[in-house]
């Protein structure tokens, strides 16, 4: 009596472990179809820039934090890039004249995403960020022709400009001023430039939309 009821025991155990184990293979295949869907969400998305408004002067500690809920929350295959909009400019300061960088947009960051309002919170929720920049406060991406203008992305240039050539940067805090090419990359866009400034060569980089060879 006592080995019959220890075989129903076992019975009764090894099928509530069926029971369990086909739940764990139910709940698992649930999520493979979550994590699928998601994807294809995702995937559908087109990544764009967004304008972000900060608290004066919290543009880098918007960044900051953005850049910790990205973590917090695997937001990588969300959101790509932040950027905080940077000016040169020529200041003077005691006689002396030197080239500086300033934020050309105070109290804004720039941020490439690809939005959906499933991250609506996280984004707008993050210490330093006050809202998107658009109509009552709802993102509105940026145009290509503003990407352009912002200098957001850099797409291989072709120019007809090598090392050595003389050059005028037609753009910019240095613009009008004459140099020669020390080094070019058309991957990113950029070529370091020797002017004369401030009574002495300083070599200065720049884009490849900044300049057109002379000669």
């Amino acid at each position: 009596m006592e080995e019959k009821d220890t075989l129903n025991e076992a019975e009764a155990i090894k099928k509530e472990e069926s029971v369990n184990a086909n739940q764990v293979a139910d709940e698992n295949q649930e999520l493979s179809e979550d994590q699928k869907a998601y994807k294809e969400y995702v995937d559908s998305l087109e990544a764009q820039w967004y304008v972000l408004h900060t608290f004066s002067g919290y543009e880098n500690v918007a960044k900051e934090n953005l850049e910790t809920v990205i973590e917090k929350f695997n937001l990588q295959d969300r959101i790509f890039d932040i950027i905080i909009p940077m000016e040169e400019v020529v200041e003077e300061k005691n006689g002396k004249k030197k080239l500086v960088q300033r934020k050309s947009m105070p109290c804004y960051i720039l941020v490439k995403m690809k939005y959906g309002d499933d991250i609506w919170h996280n984004v707008i929720r993050t210490r330093g960020i006050t809202g998107f920049a658009g109509p009552k406060g709802r993102p509105l991406a940026l145009t290509e022709a503003e990407v352009v203008k912002l200098r957001l992305e850099r797409p291989k240039i072709e120019v007809d400009l090598q090392a050595g050539d003389k050059v005028e940067i037609v753009d910019g805090a240095l613009n009008s001023m004459i140099g020669v090419i020390n080094e070019i990359n058309p991957e990113l866009g950029k070529a370091n430039v020797t002017v004369e400034m401030f009574g002495r060569d300083t070599v200065v980089e720049v884009d490849l939309s900044q300049i057109h060879k002379i000669g």
